[in-house]
């Protein structure tokens, strides 16, 4: 099986434009991402890790930045992050892909692995994904063939929020859920996704005290220990998850055929 990663990734992002590129440690986030991903052990070379991103001019340093840091740029749909996936897989030649979002900078290769194991182990699943981590910590992996399946059922082509849904829960694709309860990885309190300035700022403090250029991703139990010593940067951010959740059900309006031809809606 040839395995890739797939991490969607635009500039133009409503609530902090240009995010990927802020730099923190002398690097953009996105190459911070970029390490944990292909550090992954089923990715054999940084080639199978693909930005997919639109094809608005306004995202062509993005395309500069993951091309210098040797991973593949798929540039597609704007809003449309279904057929990105699709016609990416397509163009790769993927038969599984390892998926991450590009606002989560910090999302934790051990669970990359953990659920593409779980996919590879049974032929049956669609989708396995990772819960228990902290927001922004989780990803998931899915086969071509759920990707292709659900290209065939959405309808709704402005999926950019809520993409994930029509994999969990249309019941298109066998699904599957990695689990933790270590409480090295569990905290419910903590955001360590990037949509506002005050996200950003927990990422640059978070990574100026645990990055060592060179070394592998510091674990998130890491960053967690370290938040957990430093709640002064852990509250920075800590009243906007509210915010997050309501724009989430406000834009992902998004439906699909079912097996009977009949248009429903995704539960949200």
């Amino acid at each position: 099986m040839k395995i890739g990663a797939l991490i969607p990734v635009r500039l133009a992002s409503e609530r902090l434009p240009g995010k990927a590129l802020l730099p923190i440690c002398g690097r953009p986030v996105i190459h911070h991402l970029l390490d944990r991903v292909v550090a992954a052990e089923h990715i054999r070379s940084p080639r199978d890790v693909v930005v997919a991103t639109t094809e608005d001019a306004s995202d062509d340093p993005l395309f500069a930045a993951v091309e210098s840091y040797g991973c593949s740029v798929f540039r597609g749909a704007r809003d449309d992050i279904i057929k990105r996936f699709h016609d990416a897989i397509a163009a790769h030649g993927f038969d599984a892909v390892i998926q991450v979002d590009g606002d989560d900078p910090l999302t934790e290769t051990r669970f990359m692995d953990r659920t593409m194991r779980r996919l590879l182990a049974d032929p049956s699943l669609g989708i396995v994904w990772s819960e228990g981590l902290p927001l922004g910590i989780n990803c998931k992996s899915f086969t071509a063939a759920a990707v292709r399946t659900v290209f065939a059922h959405y309808k709704s082509d402005l999926n950019d929020t809520g993409f994930i849904y029509f994999f969990t829960r249309t019941g298109l694709v066998k699904t599957a859920v990695e689990t933790t309860t270590d409480p090295a990885d569990v905290d419910g309190k903590l955001r360590l996704t990037l949509d506002y300035a005050e996200d950003f700022e927990v990422f640059r403090h978070v990574i100026e005290a645990l990055y060592r250029p060179g070394a592998r991703p510091f674990e998130i139990r890491e960053a967690i220990a370290w938040l957990r010593a430093h709640p002064d940067v852990a509250s920075l951010n800590g009243n906007l998850d509210e915010a997050y959740w309501a724009r989430t059900r406000s834009k992902a309006r998004l439906q699909f055929s079912d097996d009977n031809g009949a248009l429903r809606d995704v539960e949200v």
